[in-house]
């Protein structure tokens, strides 16, 4: 059995979010810290955008953010979105579905209300206001005419990336080595186990997330291959093994290699990583077509936007570092052969759980229906792959899922919330014994997949 998560109210003593940052601590965070570089940067954004015209929009803005920050802060009703993009009739739909929720409960439960009450922040739906926020954060520019396409996240994410030099170093350096050895015959044990170190890279590079810890900005200079020895023991759920043997089946059954869809979440290192895996199945035939997806609206501090797969492609290529320069050489030459394409749909920003797909976005479903393999990546993915339910966690995946299953599918997450399933039964005991945030500190994780839809 399962229960929708709700967070607790600000009042609540949660001993966890003193250990680490919960939402109800670090979204405000994340808003002061969008007031904070706006107003430290603004003669240059004001430079950039068109002058005193763009100070007011700015002003405005930076206006707006706090009203959101003190509204957050009080936990007031959530206000329904002003601007006209187009996704914003949905999103104050949804807010209209979710208080007529919240209504029909009440009157279950005979709870009495209070005239006027919306939804508020850290009472309501946790998922659900979470994103909501977001969204509110981006209406604030929408609402403006120059600066309606300005990430303010953009600078974050690029610091990210620099910050992570050395391991994005290593990483491609090997895989250049790999690449290299790939132009003679290589046998079928040393294919798979390239394929588990690089699926395994792409899994931990979703610790860098800039929302779980409130827009800081770490370094990585590890090299992330060889530290994949040290991560084993954290690594909860590894069915590496299965995701390898889906990949093989479609060769077997179709006589072509696969195309797969990565699902992206965070720029910086992640990214990285994930075009390394993609180069990887390229490379050893295991996929002739990768489709990667992101965020057509800036998104949870650091998802990847398609501005963001730009600037780095555009870094990259500029770099004095042989493997990266070559790297990129290719994956340019893969985006003009279609071999690899970047798509964008609005529903990755709005707040469904993925169950909900075929009935909201059935072109998206349609579209990934198409696929061989779905890597799904990242802890928001994740939450809303199992609608951010309390599960047991010794619950099948496949039952969490609740329905969907466009296609054979695969979770690459870091745990970042309390919400896992797939777990064998003394699992949770034994990892709160060894970390009492393992839950949510992104130290530990899970590779979970579906192959067949559950009957």
């Amino acid at each position: 059995m399962s229960q929708p998560k709700t967070p607790p109210p600000l009042s609540a003593k949660d001993p966890s979010s003193f250990a680490y940052p919960t939402m109800k601590d670090r979204i405000p965070v994340i808003l002061s810290k969008i007031v904070d570089h706006l107003t430290r940067n603004k003669l240059h954004i004001t430079k950039e955008y068109g002058g005193e015209a763009a100070r007011e929009e700015l002003k405005a803005v930076i206006g707006a953010i706090s009203e959101l920050r003190h509204d957050v802060m009080t936990n007031k009703p959530a206000k329904p979105l002003r601007d006209s993009r187009h996704d914003a009739p949905l999103w104050n739909a949804q807010l209209e579905k979710q208080l007529n929720l919240k209504r029909e409960e009440d009157e279950m439960h005979r709870t009495e209300q209070v005239k006027g009450e919306g939804l508020r922040w850290f009472d309501d739906a946790w998922l659900w206001m979470e994103c909501y926020l977001y969204r509110r954060v981006q209406e604030a520019f929408l609402m403006c005419t120059l600066l309606k396409d300005f990430d303010v996240f953009a600078q974050q994410k690029q610091d990210a990336f620099k910050n992570a030099f050395q391991s994005t170093s290593h990483l491609t350096m090997y895989l250049q080595e790999v690449i290299n050895r790939f132009k003679e015959q290589v046998p079928e044990a040393e294919v798979k186990e390239y394929f588990v170190e690089f699926l395994q890279v792409s899994l931990w590079g979703n610790k860098c997330d800039l929302s779980i810890s409130a827009g800081q900005v770490q370094s990585h200079d590890h090299n992330p291959v060889i530290h994949l020895k040290v991560l084993k023991h954290k690594l909860l759920i590894d069915e590496s093994d299965a995701v390898y043997q889906i990949l093989r089946k479609v060769f077997d059954t179709k006589g072509k290699p696969a195309q797969v869809d990565i699902v992206l979440d965070n720029a910086g290192f992640e990214l990285v990583t994930d075009l390394c895996l993609a180069e990887f199945l390229i490379t050893s035939g295991l996929a002739s077509q990768i489709v990667f997806h992101a965020k057509s609206i800036p998104w949870f501090v650091s998802d990847v936007t398609l501005a963001d797969w730009d600037w780095t492609l555009n870094t990259m290529s500029r770099m004095n570092h042989i493997a990266i320069s070559e790297l990129c050489e290719r994956w340019r030459a893969y985006l003009e052969a279609n071999t690899w394409t970047v798509e964008l749909h609005d529903f990755w920003t709005m707040p469904n759980s993925y169950n909900e797909m075929h009935k909201v976005s059935p072109d998206l479903y349609a579209c990934l229906s198409q696929s061989d393999l779905i890597l799904f990546k990242g802890d928001l993915n994740y939450r809303k792959l199992v609608s951010d339910r309390q599960w047991d966690t010794t619950t099948k995946f496949e039952s969490a899922l609740r329905g969907f299953h466009p296609a054979p599918l695969c979770s690459l997450r870091t745990l970042k919330c309390d919400c896992v399933v797939g777990l064998r039964s003394g699992q949770v005991q034994e990892a709160e014994e060894e970390d009492e945030n393992w839950m949510i500190n992104g130290d530990w994780a899970i590779i979970s997949t579906c192959e067949h839809r559950e009957t």
